[in-house]
């Protein structure tokens, strides 16, 4: 009779360990399943730029900056009294190309130094080495 219950608890045990293998099985299907999904949604074609221009165009002239926040900041300097419509834009296009700028060449800077994350040492190299940018030595120290 002893044998038996042995055997008994010896099932039970066993099947202790099948359940935990199935609860493995399970999540590692989850996990499978949810891997395809991300693979899925990535291999969807990517927003054409063409397609983000034109919902620009409609309701910011192409800009990526909003020309209301560009104006607000402008009016915070108070040697500025009134700024026309045409030179918030000339100064939200020419931000957008200082902004490129600096960020290409620190994006470059963190390449060559095989990081893929840009940190402000890298703008700071690039301010450094780019005389165009020499204005902008210590600005960024705090």
């Amino acid at each position: 009779m002893e044998s038996l219950e042995g055997d008994n608890s010896h099932s039970s045990s066993s099947d202790a360990g099948m359940d935990l293998d199935t609860a493995r099985d399970a999540e590692a299907t989850e996990a499978a399943e949810e891997r395809e999904s991300l693979d899925v949604a990535l291999e969807q074609e990517p927003i054409a730029d063409e397609d983000v221009a034109e919902v620009n165009d409609e309701s910011n002239l192409g800009l990526k900056f909003p020309l209301a926040r560009v104006k607000k900041i402008m009016k915070a300097d108070p040697d500025l009294h009134l700024a026309s419509q045409d030179a918030v834009f000339l100064i939200a296009k020419a931000t957008e190309l200082f902004v490129e700028v600096v960020a290409e060449s620190a994006h470059h800077h963190t390449m060559k130094a095989n990081r893929k994350t840009i940190s402000g040492r890298d703008v700071m190299s690039c301010i450094e080495l780019i005389d165009a940018l020499a204005f902008l030595d210590g600005a960024l120290n705090d």
